[in-house]
This record gives C-alpha cells, sequence and structure tokens, in this order.
C-alpha cells in the first residue's frame, strides 16, 4: 500500500465510527471472526481498545492485520483502522 493510498484511507476512516470495542478479554477467536466478516462487509472499519484491556493497540493491530489478512492503516491512541479489500462488494477505489 502507498502513502497516498494510506492516506486518503485515513481521510475515509476520520468520518467513521468504532463498529467494534476490544476490552479485558482482549482478541478472542470470535472477535477476530467477527472483525474478518464485518471486513469483507465495509472493507475500512475502526476499532476502540478499551481501557481495561492491558495489551499494546498497536501489538492487537499487528496480530488482526495477520489473522485476517488485512492492512493496518493506522493506530491512534487506542483507536485501530483496518482495510481489506472486499471480494465481491468493491466500495472503495484506492487512488493510484
Amino acid at each position: 500500500m502507498t502513502s497516498k493510498q494510506r492516506a486518503y484511507l485515513k481521510g475515509l476512516a476520520m468520518t467513521t465510527n468504532p463498529i467494534f470495542q476490544i476490552g479485558k478479554a482482549s482478541l478472542t477467536p470470535e472477535v477476530t471472526t467477527a472483525i474478518s466478516e464485518a471486513l469483507e462487509t465495509h472493507e475500512l472499519i475502526k476499532i476502540s481498545v478499551l481501557k481495561n484491556c492491558i495489551d499494546d493497540p498497536r501489538e492487537i493491530a499487528n496480530v488482526l492485520g495477520e489473522r485476517t489478512h488485512s492492512e493496518v492503516v493506522q493506530v491512534i491512541g487506542k483507536k485501530i483502522v483496518l482495510y481489506k479489500e472486499s471480494k465481491d462488494k468493491k466500495k472503495i477505489e484506492l487512488p493510484k
């Protein structure tokens, strides 16, 4: 992913609200599966890491990126933005 594409996705993510919260249990297989399904539907999602989660948000983002085969767009504080191009319902057209 180029820096221009990443900047474009960051701009899109600014206006979206988090659709997942990761709490004390951190990354469970159920959460990972749900995030993977949401990525297929939405392509770009924002995740909020709650204060009671002891894991580092950057580590969580990297693990989620590996498990869901998605790109970590950004991690700011306790917010994670992930992108994965949909196979069937492509909504976001990335700049070249």
